[in-house]
């Protein structure tokens, strides 16, 4: 099943733009057609995970162009778990949806949708310009997911989260445009070989592209001191939609670990692990940001926030040991804290919902 790798990015793209065409459909059958789409990644991320797990990596090349000129999907063991994990996530998210958080405003079915579009394909692509694409796919739904149902609170946490995001976009494609241009390539598998081999008068304008995207990476994974919109993005969004929220984070977490492990990793030259020695200082402000924020907060679900925060500094402690034994802590770690913030987002929901004190 070869096909099987474009599978997770066609079935929530097909889905989310039929929602869309069939907007006026009755709220039941979009309900329908969400979680039975949802659902349905599952077992075919379970697939692949038995796929992937012989070790071997699997390249789908779009229109049969092959890399480094055509538009590849990559599948190994890292992303065929996250793709098992988000599926697993979204569909529960969804079906707590259908209580009735989905009547807030139109189109969150398909939202929702396009959200798993860009997720799936974040964790899939093995080029960084469609990982900039994927990302925006991503970051868009986000917006409108945020500002479902409405509210002077999600509206002014929107905003915050909208402006920073589109300053973090543009930084990305800044440091994807400096990287063609000085190397000619974006598929990571050809931008390590050619950082390996580049004359070191290039090195300064290869490592500010680096810089750049460590940047953009670590606003999406709410890294100190990239973290401030979080805790209140998460707080002010519906139940659902800050559960499915939890993966986003991991979604910085695993571009920095493609990014900096493979193109500026240990076979770089001048450039080999140019930010190995940051990681480590950003890991223990960013648990100590969360930490601090997580006593002082007053309101359950900004407590949540910032125990999102408190995990993004331990996976990314991990991450900078820089060994086997790190980097396998971190994503067994980066497992069961994702479903459990999920989780903890529903049950705050529940906890304010028998208070009588939801936020709009």
């Amino acid at each position: 099943m070869t096909h099987a790798l474009i599978f997770p990015i066609l079935l929530p793209l097909f889905t989310g733009a039929l929602l869309l065409l069939a907007h006026r459909m009755p709220l039941a059958a979009k309900r329908g057609l969400s979680v039975l789409a949802a659902a349905l990644l599952v077992p075919l991320a379970a697939w692949l995970v038995v796929l992937a797990s012989d070790g071997e990596l699997r390249l789908y090349a779009l229109g049969n162009w092959q890399p480094p000129f055509g538009i590849i999907l990559l599948l190994d063991r890292l992303s065929a778990m996250l793709l098992l994990l988000t599926a697993v996530l979204a569909s529960l998210s969804l079906l707590y949806a259908c209580r009735g958080d989905d009547e807030r405003g139109p189109n969150f079915h398909a939202l929702y949708q396009f959200q798993l579009l860009g997720i799936n394909g974040a964790f899939l692509t093995g080029d960084l310009f469609n990982l900039f694409v994927f990302f925006e796919i991503l970051l868009i739904s986000s917006y409108a997911l945020l500002l479902h149902g409405h509210g002077q609170r999600r509206v002014r946490s929107g905003i915050h989260y909208v402006v920073l995001n589109l300053l973090g976009s543009a930084l990305f494609l800044i440091g994807v445009s400096l990287l063609y241009g000085v190397l000619g390539t974006l598929n990571m598998a050809d931008l390590a070989l050619r950082v390996a081999e580049m004359d070191e008068a290039l090195a300064p304008l290869v490592a500010a592209a680096g810089y750049l995207l460590l940047v953009v990476f670590a606003l999406k994974a709410a890294i100190l001191p990239l973290h401030f919109w979080l805790p209140r993005a998460y707080a002010a969004a519906t139940a659902p939609v800050a559960a499915l929220f939890a993966i986003m984070t991991k979604v910085g977490l695993y571009a920095i670990l493609r990014v900096f492990w493979l193109i500026y990793g240990s076979e770089a030259g001048p450039l080999a692990n140019m930010v190995a020695d940051w990681l480590w200082p950003l890991a223990l402000v960013t648990l100590l940001a969360g930490v601090l924020g997580a006593l002082a907060s007053r309101n359950l679900q900004t407590t949540l926030g910032y125990l999102v925060i408190v995990s993004v500094g331990t996976l990314l402690a991990g991450l900078a040991f820089g060994s086997e034994a790190g980097l396998s802590a971190a994503l067994y770690y980066l497992l069961h804290t994702t479903l459990v913030s999920g989780g903890l987002f529903l049950l705050a929901d529940l906890v304010a919902r028998q208070r009588g004190n939801v936020g709009g």
